[in-house]
């Protein structure tokens, strides 16, 4: 017995040798994972942007003559912390291309409305109620994401039908921003009601302007790549939509999303004007992980992006068949639009008393199971900017260090892979050894969270209002 004793302690230490040799085997492929990692979106940051320029001819579309780049005092390296993009002096020559002469896309009826809304509770503390994400440069692009918005949509337009519905304590901003948009055109909210409220009172509002309008609605503040692949699914939505069909873009996924929802591609509608014109077979809410893998690998689903076109009394319609209260309170709004005392008489009267309800849930949904719904499929790249993970792939990087928005010099980086850091307040921000955080450092309010968790930071945002810190918010 005692003859075995050094052969079992010889066991013991060969096992412990084995298990740290894993250890350290483990640890290194870690490395080598978050190093492929990083690689990866760099890569493929590579590939977006190249793919964007190899889309730009050489004619430029002329924007807004008072829409110019206006660069965020937060960019410059010694700058205070707001990224609040001010309106500034035109600067001649900075003209970004979208990728077609500014007349060649013009679609007679079409209005291009911005639903300007939500105060971005996952993009806090950059993100607040009083100056949301949709006024902010969150891409180092010289322009706020509802600047980007409108010069896109100018080749299919012109300011005079252009339309931007937002919150009251938010025009002036917009106004601010966006110096060409018409006042009249201008449309403003007592108080948040979602989506199908904003829309709808666009709706309303237009189809006793012009009875054969067609609207398309597109968000504030999504990023989009890709503008001639845009502005092509969006003449294709405007033709099919003429058909008398509420369309939606589809946007094709590249990964299996759990945060958005998804749209299950029917049958085609053969519009010559439209060949990629297809029927809404189904909206599906946002699925779990194994749903949203089956749905990618079929290829017969679309991200749903929230962007819809359709004649303004066709949609008005869906809401009389599938939203009569909302109906009828956007109706008595819309007839005293043009008065101004009445009209703010009859919102304040009105529109407390109207349903919170996504436009998705009003109209889309029940309006596809009846076959009035059509799909375009687009190849353009599109994100939300949910959160900081979703912005951190949108912003450019450098080897082995995270991303930064905002001045560089002011990030001091060792063994750090991914992640993003926000020097918002002027103060240097130095990490070690972590790799996917998220730090947001503005001068009043720090946050520290990872990258895995920032859908979650909305629920901070939630904490704070509890804890009486509404001036945070």
């Amino acid at each position: 017995m005692a003859a075995q004793l050094p052969d079992i302690q010889s066991m013991f230490q060969q096992i412990i040798a084995i298990t740290q040799k894993s250890n350290a085997e483990i640890s290194e492929i870690k490395q080598e994972c978050a190093e492929l990692r990083h690689a990866n979106a760099q890569l493929e940051r590579q590939v977006r942007d190249a793919f964007q320029y190899q889309l730009r001819p050489s004619l430029t579309a002329p924007p807004s003559p008072n829409l110019r780049y206006t660069k965020s005092p937060f960019l410059a390296p010694t700058a205070p912390p707001p990224l609040y993009v001010p309106p500034g002096p035109a600067t001649p020559g900075n003209e970004q291309s979208n990728g077609f002469p500014f007349n060649s896309r013009q679609i007679e009826g079409f209005w291009a409305v911005v639903p300007a809304g939500g105060a971005g509770t996952r993009l806090w503390p950059l993100s607040r109620e009083g100056h949301p994400k949709f006024l902010l440069d969150l891409t180092h692009s010289g322009r706020s994401l509802i600047q980007s918005t409108w010069h896109r949509l100018l080749p299919l337009t012109s300011p005079s039908r252009l339309m931007v519905v937002t919150g009251r304590v938010h025009a002036p901003g917009v106004q601010e921003q966006l110096p060409d948009l018409n006042p009249l055109n201008l449309l403003t909210e007592p108080s948040p009601k979602e989506s199908a409220a904003a829309i709808g009172l666009a709706a309303a509002v237009l189809a006793r302007r012009d009875p054969e309008a067609i609207m398309g609605s597109f968000a504030a503040d999504h990023m989009i790549a890709g503008d001639e692949a845009f502005l092509s699914a969006v003449a294709e939505a405007v033709e099919t939509a003429r058909q008398g069909y509420l369309v939606t873009i589809g946007i094709a996924p590249s990964h299996p999303a759990t945060g958005f929802g998804y749209i299950r591609l029917g049958e085609s509608l053969k519009i010559p004007e439209a060949p990629n014109a297809r029927k809404v077979s189904q909206f599906k809410e946002k699925p779990d992980g194994r749903t949203a893998a089956a749905y990618l690998s079929s290829g017969n689903y679309r991200w749903n992006a929230g962007m819809f076109v359709g004649k303004a009394k066709v949609l008005m319609e869906l809401l009389e068949d599938n939203e009569p209260e909302l109906y009828e309170g956007l109706t008595k709004i819309a007839a005293v639009w043009d008065d101004e005392v009445l009209r703010e008489q009859t919102m304040n009267a009105i529109w407390p008393t109207l349903p919170k309800i996504a436009i998705d849930n009003a109209v889309a949904e029940p309006a596809a199971m009846v076959g009035k719904v059509a799909v375009v499929p687009a190849t353009f790249g599109w994100d939300d900017v949910g959160d900081f993970s979703s912005l951190t792939d949108l912003l450019p990087s450098e080897s082995n260090r995270p991303r930064v928005l905002g001045d560089s010099d002011l990030v001091v980086t060792e063994q750090v892979l991914g992640g993003i850091i926000v020097p918002a307040s002027g103060r240097v921000v130095a990490c070690l050894g972590v790799d996917d955080i998220v730090i947001v450092d503005t001068p009043d309010a720090l946050l520290v969270t990872t990258r895995a968790r920032s859908q979650e930071v909305k629920r901070l945002v939630g904490k704070c209002r509890e804890n009486g810190l509404k001036r945070l918010l």
